[in-house]
Order: C-alpha cells, then sequence, then structure tokens
C-alpha cells in the first residue's frame, strides 16, 4: 500500500509538470521589409513588406537571426544586381499596419534627402528562414 501512495504521488507529480512544460508559444505572424543605402550611390533599394515563413520573436521580442535576413538582401544586390557596398537593413513587426507606418516613415527620409527609392519585386527577392 505504501508503494502505491507513492508510485500515485510520483505520477501525479509527474503528470503536472509535463502539462506546464509542454505550453508552446502562441505563434504570430512576423512582417518584414529591407532597405539598403550605399554613399556611394544615389539609388536606395527596399522590399515589400513580407511575411516571414514560421518565425516566432523571441521573449524580447527580437527576430531571431535577424542579421541573416539582412545578409540575404546585401547577397542580392551583390551577386544578382551586381550593386557591392550597400548596407543593409531589415525592419519586422508583428503588425503589419504599423510596420507600413515605419516603411513610409523610413522611405520618406530618404525622399527628403533626394535620394532615388527602386523597388524590389517580391518576385525577384523574398526572405527565406535562415538553416539553423
Amino acid at each position: 500500500m505504501k508503494y502505491l501512495r507513492i508510485l500515485l504521488a510520483v505520477t501525479l507529480v509527474f503528470t503536472l509538470c509535463s502539462a506546464f512544460s509542454m505550453k508552446k508559444e502562441k505563434e504570430k505572424q512576423v512582417y518584414a521589409f529591407g532597405v539598403a543605402a550605399s554613399f556611394n550611390d544615389t539609388i536606395v533599394y527596399y522590399t515589400e513588406i513580407q511575411m516571414l515563413d514560421s518565425v516566432v520573436l523571441d521573449k524580447r521580442g527580437f527576430l531571431p537571426q535577424r542579421e541573416l535576413y539582412s545578409y540575404q538582401l546585401k547577397n542580392y544586390l551583390e551577386y544578382e544586381l551586381a550593386k557591392p557596398d550597400y548596407t543593409c537593413m531589415i525592419y519586422f513587426s508583428e503588425n503589419k499596419n504599423k510596420l507600413q507606418k515605419e516603411a513610409s516613415k523610413v522611405k520618406g527620409k530618404y525622399v527628403k534627402g533626394n535620394l532615388k527609392l527602386q523597388s524590389i519585386a517580391p518576385s525577384d527577392f523574398s526572405f527565406k528562414k535562415p538553416e539553423e
């Protein structure tokens, strides 16, 4: 009888612990767009807002491996468009409307600086989830 109580207590504790540890983070859609500018050129390239595939922001709200998304844009400019020496930035959010406002604000700053904006079509370039 004593062993049965201990076995039931251990089973109960194990069940409770496993129930709380199986709690998953809710996967929300994450949107992003990229901007590439150079000090040597008057053209600023930007991507349309895209939904990132199966991405979850970390506990602090940052995009995991965000530097790799910037490198994807940089590599596209260097190898596909032959535009080296561009600095690439990525903007991201779970709220598409906030990101659209941010995109228009960023584009407005470049237009005020008398720079030309050149869009990169989603059919030509899209962000891919980096390999882990």
